[in-house]
């Protein structure tokens, strides 16, 4: 059948993956500020140990005195810590005979709110996650994804005493149900580990599936992560141009960019570990 007889319909619309870095797991922040979309930093929380001090009553040591110097209560500098901005963007292009700006707009706002997500998840796990990470892979190989879950969040445990969140490739993701680790908490939807901790199972995360330094995954394996919470600044989505002058005059062809500005911020330890997907 000829192309011009074909019935023009609407677009077949899309869902973005409900457990990705926007979904339940991250805390999500709508912003006006520019400020803020230009990146942020502020003193970590939750990293420094809390001790405990013992019962004096309680020592047993001979004599009227302690042996050696008295012991003194230890005290943390709190670390500075920062997330930089992240652009993603949606373009559309068009001949300007056969598309408006009205429907060049529509398409390029449609594309971005389906897709941002995606990039986003793509831009954290390469400048964040595989850039500022301690490798829990042990020197004979990927384990399996239950050891590796277990690994991670052994090693955020260590480190942070609150709920963190573990970042797996959508491509992993069928095999987090083979020994029970994540469970769907009913009341809020997200995912959740046994430990408590929650996952966000990233399209984009699967699209990198790099491990530290952004080396690529060997074939028949994954990176997973682990991190704390993440709080996510979300600017308002932009239109380039705003109005209907979008036609290259040279080329007859319409041209409408959309795009929105993050700020991803994380807290205190990342650790990964490379796991096995094809025992």
């Amino acid at each position: 059948m000829a192309t011009g007889m074909l019935k023009a319909v609407e677009a077949i619309p899309g869902t973005p993956l409900p457990h990705g870095i926007l979904g339940g797991c991250a805390d999500v922040r709508d912003v006006g500020d520019v400020h803020e979309l230009m990146g942020v930093e502020w003193l970590a929380l939750g990293c420094c140990p809390v001790r405990d001090w013992p019962d004096p009553c309680n020592d047993e040591s001979p004599g009227d005195e302690s042996p050696g110097a008295p012991a003194q209560k230890e005290f943390c500098r709190p670390e500075t810590e920062h997330a930089a901005p992240i652009t993603v963007y949606a373009g559309a292009e068009c001949s300007a005979l056969g598309w408006s700006y009205e429907e060049a707009r529509e398409h390029a706002e449609a594309t971005l709110a389906l897709g941002e997500q995606q990039a986003l998840e793509a831009a954290f796990w390469r400048d964040k996650l595989a850039m500022d990470t301690i490798d829990l892979t042990p020197d004979a190989g990927p384990v399996s994804v239950a050891q590796g879950v277990a690994a991670l969040e052994g090693c955020l445990a260590e480190s942070y005493g609150g709920v963190g969140t573990l970042h797996v490739p959508a491509g992993a993701a069928a095999l987090l149900g083979c020994c029970n680790l994540v469970h769907e908490n009913p009341a809020t939807g997200t995912l959740r580990t046994l430990a408590g901790n929650c996952v966000i199972i990233g399209a984009g995360y699967s699209a990198m599936n790099t491990g530290p330094g952004n080396i690529p995954a060997e074939p028949g394996t994954a990176w997973l992560y682990i991190t704390g919470p993440l709080v996510i600044r979300r600017g308002p989505a932009e239109t380039i141009p705003d109005r209907s002058a979008s036609v290259n005059i040279r080329t007859n062809d319409r041209r409408v960019l959309v795009e929105r500005t993050y700020v991803v911020g994380t807290t205190c330890t990342v650790c990964a570990i490379q796991v096995d997907v094809c025992p």
